[in-house]
């Protein structure tokens, strides 16, 4: 990690509150998602702070939804603004990288719209065939009608 930051897993460094507000005000992806909702992910993930090792402030966050044996995504990588262009997101995905090499997960995927240079220097390239991969968005579902 790069001098002045460190990286840890551990949930009770996590600032919470802050994760809220950085996703659901700054991350296209996660605009207007509920504290409720992200608190029920943060809970249910493998989560990665970076801490400024002066101050002991949060300043960037990434999750991983894992089986830890066959399959990981990784989701909700964010870098606040103030730390941007130091290369904490690329050493923070590095670390969920080598972190998650020793259980043998076969995969680690992740969506980004913007950000394929960060992902890619640490390993991350595009799908061999995306026309393999589909998605189920509860959203885009028809509503159920009950037959009779």
């Amino acid at each position: 990690m790069n001098d002045g930051f460190e990286i840890s897993t551990d949930p009770a460094r996590l600032d919470p509150a802050r994760i809220h507000h950085w996703l659901s005000t700054d991350a296209y992806w996660a605009i207007g998602r509920s504290r409720e909702t992200q608190d029920r992910a943060i809970a249910s993930s493998l989560n990665f702070g970076v801490y400024d090792t002066a101050s002991g402030a949060q300043v960037a966050y990434a999750r991983i939804v894992t089986d830890y044996a066959t399959f990981s995504w990784l989701c909700d990588v964010y870098v606040d603004r103030s730390v941007r262009g130091k290369g904490v997101g690329s050493d923070l995905v590095a670390a969920v990288r080598d972190h998650l090499a020793p259980y043998g997960t076969r995969r680690i995927l992740l969506a980004t719209d913007d950000a394929h240079g960060v992902y890619a220097k640490v390993g991350f390239e595009p799908l061999d065939d995306p026309s393999q991969w589909m998605n189920l968005l509860f959203s885009r579902q028809p509503s159920a009608r009950a037959e009779g």
